[in-house]
Order: C-alpha cells, then structure tokens, then sequence
C-alpha cells in the first residue's frame, strides 16, 4: 500500500481524534490552580498523549505546560510542535463550537484548522513513518502545547526542561511553509491632552481598533470639516452635542496587526479628522506628527522594507487616564533587520516632537532561514511530491509561531491557499477532509526525508 492509500484509510480514526481534541474548551484560564493554564488544557493534553500512547509512541507530561510522544532512537532530534489551546468563541456560531460537526466535506469546530486537526495529522503521520521505517536512526518527537494563543510559555518550558531540536516544523502556518516570520516591538505612546476629555477604543494591542469612542471640549474644532474629513475617507462616525461636551464615536474595521492595511484604524482616522478639523491640542498634534494615517511607521522614518515584506505599525488599545492619552503600537519588522533599527528610529522621531513619550515593552528578532537551506527545501519537496504544486514557494509573514521559541523550526502547513479562508480564530472554523488527506500525506514525506538528512 503507497503513502496515499495509508493516509485514506486512517481518514476516520483522524476525524475521531480531531473530534475527541476539539471537545474540550481549551480556552487558557489562568484562575485554575494548580493547572498553568486551565482544567480543560491539562485534560486535553492528556487526551492527546493518551492517543499517542495508544500508537505506540513514549509519552510525557511537563507540568501541564507541554507534553510529547516520541518514536525511534538516536542523538538527533526531529520535532514536529503544534498547540492544543484554542481561542475563545463569539455567539456567531452556526454549530457548536465545541462538538465536531462534519458537512460538506468540512469538519467544523474550533482548533479544527488551528490548532488540533494539524496536530492529528501530524500524530498519524507519525504513526504511519513508523510502520514504513520500523528502525530509525533519529528520534521523532510530536511536542504539544497549551498556551500558544497567549503566550507560549508551554514552549518555553518545554525548552527550559528539554532543549531544542535540531530540524523539525510546526503545523500552524501555511503551505508550503514560512522561512521567515518578521520580528516585533511592543511598544506604548503617552502624551497629555488639554481640549480631550476621554478617548477609549480598541480590546488588544494585535489588532486594528474598530471603534474608539472620544469626548472632546464643544466647539474645539469645525464640526463641518470633520464631516468633510470622514465623508472624504467613507468613514462611519457619530457626533453627539450635551452641553459643553462633543462625543464623537468613529467606526472602522479589525484586522491582525500584521496587516494593518486590511483594516481600517479607527483611532488613527478620528485623530486625523480631529487634526484636519483645527482641533488644538497636544496629543491630535503628535499623534499626526507621528502617526496620522500610515500603517508602515513613515512618519518615525522607520518605514523599511527588504526583499521579503515592509515594516507594519499598529495602534491597537487607547485610553486616557488623568489627562493624558496611552496607546499601544505593535510593529512587526522586516526578516532581515534587528530591534534596534527600529527602536532607535521610533525614539528619536518621538523625541525630536517633545510633544510626547514613546516607551518600547518588548523586542523579538525575526526568523529567517534562507530558501535554498536544508530544512526550507526538504519540507518544500515533500509539498511538491504530493500537491504536484511547483508554482507556489516558502512566504514571510508578519505574525509570529512556535518556530521562533524553539532552534531549527519553521512553520510548514496546515492551511493551503487554495482553501481560502478556513476561519482561524473566527466563527465556523473547519478543515476539510481533502485537507485532512493531503497534510498528513505531506507531513508522511516531510518526516520521512527529515529521518534521511
């Protein structure tokens, strides 16, 4: 029997698995002690490493943080490392986001594209190299996390506790893999107001504000050139007069803050609207001088761009507390640069306005292995084997994976562009069971020519 016959005929027992993963609503929740991240993410990490126990594969538990299933014997280690932690869901669900639902072709449910379904894949995948190459000369080793849509520090535990491997991928990204994922800054602005009385918008700092809500002092600025403004620029908003004070509520559009350019930033249209109307007030000043419209950083002439992708900037939460305003901004930096390119750009630009305050959290370096490495082009191979797809290639990308907590790792499936949209993190996520097939398929050879490097 080939690869693709074994593969189909494994199709159930991974509908099974991915729908017995999927039942528990591991949702990270921090106020379940002693669990690092919840009673449901340490009770589907067990279930997981049950079913690989039941393939034959040796198991471990640390700490409800991670857990693995390894095969084979040898030094070297290929890791495949994919998470069991979801992200909440909304009330827009057409089937229960927690009861696997197959119609059409898709399974439905949340985790099925992001994370768990990839993981089955892999775990099967796995159990057929197993068969196929009953005496390896490498260990294989299926590590699963609980916290990768909060912060990875399952990851980080895990490397804490076993070190790092020395080639493998993780499932969470696309076909026919990432070899680059943008480093980032966190950052925050601060600048006092004098005309604004309230400003508040945004939920997290990764993604594009769709509302924000301001009070503002009555006649600080032309109401008719406002309107100008948002009617210039298609933007909804709405203007409220109760006495001595204006509140203006703008509406734009969410997007991830690695491609603001999808969204519409409603922060960044209504100071802009506030600015173009005459408003005179410190914080509508600076943020123009800084910010104004782009989403690339033009204005801290921080707007760079290699061969791979632009720099991306992105106010996400705002708010104002004892006069003056705080804002998020999280930029995501082209492959080929370092932190401090940017952060001594974004400093600089802020302190030449002395207007306002620029304060950096957080710096990651980019990932980025070259395309012609071993581990690009092998995991590329084992794409074209089985798509017969030689057209498409390796991407950047500006969100970020386990591939940057862990040496040797790129991203590599389980979402393939002709699929469109499986609904990661929103309402009705699926796989398909074509999908199914051809990533366990793939992760087959992809495991198979790791196990020969």
């Amino acid at each position: 029997m080939n690869i693709k016959d074994m593969v189909k005929s494994r199709r159930q027992e991974i509908i099974d698995n991915i729908t017995t993963l999927v039942s528990y609503p591991s949702v990270e929740n921090l106020n379940e002690a002693p669990t690092p991240f919840g009673f449901e993410n340490a009770k589907v990490l067990e279930a997981a490493l049950k079913m690989c126990e039941s393939y034959g594969f040796t198991t471990k538990n640390l700490d409800n943080y991670a857990g693995y299933a390894e095969m084979g014997s040898g030094e070297k280690l290929i890791g495949v490392i994919g998470h069991l932690d979801v992200v909440p869901v909304s009330d827009g669900w057409s089937t229960d986001p927690f009861t696997a639902t197959l119609k059409d072709g898709r399974l439905y449910g949340r985790g099925t594209s992001d994370d768990k379904g990839p993981v089955v894949c892999a775990m099967i995948a796995m159990s057929i190299v197993k068969q196929l190459r009953p005496d390896m000369n490498k260990r294989v080793r299926l590590i699963m996390g609980c916290n990768e849509e909060s912060g990875s520090r399952c990851l980080a535990h895990y490397v804490e506790k076993e070190g790092h491997i020395d080639y493998g991928f993780t499932p969470d990204g696309p076909f026919p893999g990432c070899h680059g994922e943008k480093g980032m800054v966190g950052a925050s602005f601060h600048c006092p107001v004098v005309k604004i009385r309230s400003i508040n918008g945004g939920t997290v700092s990764n993604v594009v504000c769709a509302k924000v809500t301001i009070e503002a002092e009555t006649d600080s600025y032309d109401s008719d050139q406002l309107n100008r403004f948002f009617n210039e620029h298609n933007i909804s908003y709405t203007e409220t007069v109760n006495g001595d004070t204006t509140t203006v509520v703008v509406i734009g559009s969410a997007a991830h803050a690695s491609t603001p350019e999808v969204g519409v930033n409603a922060i960044s249209y209504a100071i802009e609207g506030l600015y173009v109307a005459g408003m005179q007030d410190p914080f509508v000043e600076f943020y123009h001088d800084v910010i104004g419209l782009g989403y690339n950083g033009e204005k801290m002439n921080i707007d760079f761009e290699d061969e791979y992708g632009k720099l991306t900037l992105n106010v996400g939460v705002i708010h104002t507390e004892n006069g003056v305003v705080s804002g998020t901004i999280d930029i995501r930096f082209p492959v080929t640069m370092h932190s401090e390119q940017i952060t001594e750009g974004m400093l600089n630009a802020t302190k030449a306005r002395n207007l306002g305050s620029v304060t950096i959290h957080r710096t990651g370096e980019p990932l980025f292995f070259p395309m012609d490495s071993d581990l690009v082009s092998v995991l590329l191979q084992s794409y074209q084997e089985v798509t017969g797809d030689t057209d498409s290639k390796p991407v950047t990308m500006g969100g970020g994976t386990y591939a940057k907590g862990i040496h040797n790792c790129i991203a590599f499936g389980g979402s393939f562009a002709d699929t469109g949209n499986t609904h990661m993190h929103d309402n009705d996520e699926f796989i398909t069971l074509n999908d199914i097939d051809r990533q366990t398929e793939i992760y087959v050879h992809a495991i198979l020519k790791l196990l020969d490097l």
